[in-house]
């Protein structure tokens, strides 16, 4: 049992630093300003959402983004996220009884 102990320690005092450093880190991180006249929102989300495969299959081809940015913020993730759950069945599909 104490070497099962000072197993997890060690990982304790690895893992530990570790996390506070890439925390300390992201806080350094910025995002550009999303309120420019233009950006892509709610709607252009969930335009983007249903499209999603089409987008991915012209991105292996073409310069074509699958996800707009600068966007909006939170109403084009939602609108993309609910896009997304349109076109992949979202977790319906594996709820599915046979």
């Amino acid at each position: 049992m104490a070497r099962e102990t000072r197993a997890f320690q060690g990982w304790a005092a690895l893992l530990l630093p570790l996390t506070l450093l890439i925390v300390a880190m992201s806080g350094c991180a910025h995002q550009p300003p999303s309120a420019l006249p233009g950006v892509p929102g709610f709607f252009s989300g969930i335009l983007h959402g249903l499209l999603i495969l089409v987008s991915l299959v012209g991105s292996i081809f073409t310069d074509v983004r699958v996800y707009a940015f600068p966007n909006s913020g939170f109403f084009y993730d939602l609108g993309f996220t609910i896009g997304v759950a349109a076109v992949l069945g979202g977790g319906a599909h594996s709820a599915r009884r046979r």
